[in-house]
């Protein structure tokens, strides 16, 4: 599937890349840290595509969106989100986060509630639960001038040492990018994810519904996505498990259809008021007489 061109938007001060792939209940797709392109995989599943508005766009740094200079906060990259689901007329979505971006989509959530219906957190970066060695090692490297060393030393340590061929063959180019947007994600993304506070007090205040992803795979990695998963259950009040089969990490990368149909029956079981409203209805008739009768049951 080729590329095709992005569309641009201002937001915040910055201009953003993004696409819009489908039509239906808008679903805002926030791409993890690394590499850009993430999410690409998703817009070409029938589930999803079939059934709702998909946004995928690339946060302030990644690809060709707009750099800017000096930290970027969690709370600035959601208030990102926010502005381009606004750019795109869009007042309530879906917001889906992988691993850092997981912690903006909880962000957006306490921020701005109303403009989340439900949350897709897969396997966030909680930290709570620290990194494992591999951290240290990779911003070591980075901070020597090794950047495709930095970038591949994180790699292997959240997604195994098979992450290249997965990575290659879904998103082509894929680390070549990641290795340009390296300052993006050592310099500003981690020290945003190192100073996020969020605790029980603030989880508690996320009362959307939440769809808490694990890789089956993932604990045969590292350790620590599968204790992320049991915080993230045990401090969201409205949280619901879901468990994708055969996936580390990457995750949608290695089983998109598995991916599309949980978060597409998520979302269908969470369905915006709107949707909702016209789903009940279809569950009522015109009775005789010009009158609307409810079917029972």
């Amino acid at each position: 599937m080729a590329a095709r061109q992005l569309q641009r938007a201002p937001v915040e001060g910055v201009e953003l890349e993004y696409e819009v792939e489908g039509a239906g209940e808008p679903v805002v797709l926030i791409h993890a840290g690394v590499a850009a392109g993430w999410f690409r995989p998703l817009l070409r599943q029938p589930a999803l595509a079939g059934h709702y508005r998909l946004v995928r766009y690339h946060r302030v740094g990644y690809a060709g969106s707009g750099r800017v200079a000096g930290p970027v906060s969690i709370e600035h990259q959601a208030a990102h989100c926010r502005a381009l689901m606004r750019h795109l007329g869009i007042e309530q979505a879906h917001v889906v986060g992988h691993s850092s971006s997981a912690n903006m989509a909880l962000q957006l959530a306490l921020d701005t509630p109303d403009a989340v219906r439900s949350l897709a957190l897969l396997e966030p970066a909680l930290l709570a639960v620290p990194t494992g060695p591999y951290g240290p090692e990779a911003i070591e490297r980075y901070r020597a001038g090794d950047k495709a060393g930095a970038v591949d030393t994180w790699m292997r340590g959240v997604c195994g040492p098979a992450y290249a061929e997965v990575l290659e063959r879904t998103i082509p180019g894929a680390f070549e990018q990641a290795v340009a947007d390296a300052d993006t994600f050592f310099g500003q993304e981690l020290p945003a994810v190192r100073s996020w506070s969020f605790g029980p007090e603030e989880a508690a205040r996320v009362t959307q519904p939440a769809l808490a992803v694990l890789g089956a795979e993932s604990k045969h990695v590292t350790p620590v996505f599968d204790q992320r998963h049991e915080l993230l259950l045990a401090w969201l009040p409205a949280a619901e498990s879901f468990v994708l089969p055969g996936a580390t990490h990457l995750l949608h990368l290695q089983n998109p259809a598995g991916m599309a149909a949980g978060l597409a029956g998520f979302f269908a079981r969470h369905p915006l008021p709107a949707a909702a409203d016209a789903a009940g209805a279809t569950r009522r008739r015109p009775a005789s007489g010009g009158r609307t009768a409810t079917l029972k049951r």
